[in-house]
Order: C-alpha cells, then sequence, then structure tokens
C-alpha cells in the first residue's frame, strides 16, 4: 500500500520511478539536496545568466543607452540563455519543444531571478559600476564580483529547491 501511494506520487509529479529517484532528488522525501548537486545546478544557472547579462550590459553600454535599458536588455537575455541552456539540454535527451519549454520554465525561472536580483543589485551598489564604459576595469570587475555574489546567494536557493524535487531537480529526470 505504501509503494502504491508513492507510485501515486511520482506519478502526479512526474517522475513514473525513474529520474529523480535514481538522481537522489525526489519529492521532498529524500531530504536536503547535496551542496555539490546545488553547486552544479547554480554553475548551469551562471553561465546562461552570464552570457546573457555580459552581452546585455556590452550592447547596451556601446550603444551609450542609459542604465534602465541596458539594465532590462541585459536582464531579458539573461533569462534567454538561461532558459536556451535547459532547452538544449532537455531537447537533445528527446524531450519535444513544448514539453522542454515547461520543463525549462519549472527548472530555472527561480534561480534566473535570484541570480538576477542579486547580480544587478550588486551593480547599482558598487560606486560607478553603471556609469563605467567597457574600457574601464571597473565595468569587469563590478560584472565578476556581481557573479560571484550572486552565485553565493543562489546556491543556497537552489539547494532548497532540488531538496524538493523542484528547480534543477526537474531536468535531472532527464539527463544523468
Amino acid at each position: 500500500m505504501q509503494h502504491e501511494a508513492h507510485t501515486q506520487e511520482q506519478h502526479r509529479h512526474g517522475q513514473h520511478g525513474t529520474g529523480q529517484n535514481r538522481h537522489g532528488h525526489g519529492h521532498g522525501a529524500h531530504g536536503p539536496a547535496s551542496w555539490g548537486t546545488a553547486v552544479r545546478a547554480t554553475l548551469h544557472c551562471l553561465t546562461g545568466c552570464a552570457i546573457g547579462e555580459i552581452l546585455g550590459m556590452v550592447i547596451g553600454t556601446a550603444l551609450g543607452w542609459h542604465n534602465a535599458p541596458t539594465m532590462a536588455l541585459a536582464i531579458a537575455l539573461a533569462f534567454f540563455f538561461g532558459y536556451s541552456l535547459t532547452l538544449y539540454a532537455v531537447t537533445r535527451a528527446g524531450l519535444s519543444l513544448r514539453t522542454a519549454i515547461g520543463v525549462a520554465l519549472a527548472a530555472d525561472t527561480l534561480s534566473i531571478t535570484a541570480m538576477e536580483l542579486v547580480d544587478n543589485g550588486v551593480l547599482l551598489i558598487v560606486p560607478g559600476a553603471m556609469e563605467a564604459q567597457l574600457s574601464d576595469a571597473l565595468f569587469w570587475w563590478a560584472l565578476a564580483a556581481a557573479f560571484a555574489v550572486a552565485f553565493l546567494a543562489t546556491t543556497p536557493v537552489n539547494r532548497w529547491m532540488i531538496g524538493r524535487g523542484k528547480g534543477h531537480a526537474v531536468v535531472h529526470q532527464y539527463h544523468g
């Protein structure tokens, strides 16, 4: 009876006895995720965010845009590239594009949001960072520092989500 209830729970969460449980990321039943798993998930998120963020900041700065449109572009591109990396991984694993989009949204939205809030917050509080030009060391150092702080702040968020079978744990059921 307990196995049947557990199987029904897996079915409701799309696990079907493979994937998340095989990787130890079941729905809350396994407790907290390892820090290593959370670090890998956060590095995945950081990669997509950094590609988009850097591209957006470079474009906005090179075109002489004001801070708000530059940040908006950087954030939009961070979400685009963050989701794109997950879409690439799960479609390679055989998911349809429609299903892959759902997985990417479920897996990455909170992580990317946390990362973007923190890294853009850091950029806003570093004196002169938003006025720095591409040729200024401050532009690049502030961006690198913002990513480092965002990584440290987002890793516990990812650990919490993975431990509950959410976030990057959703992706794990489709690839090892």
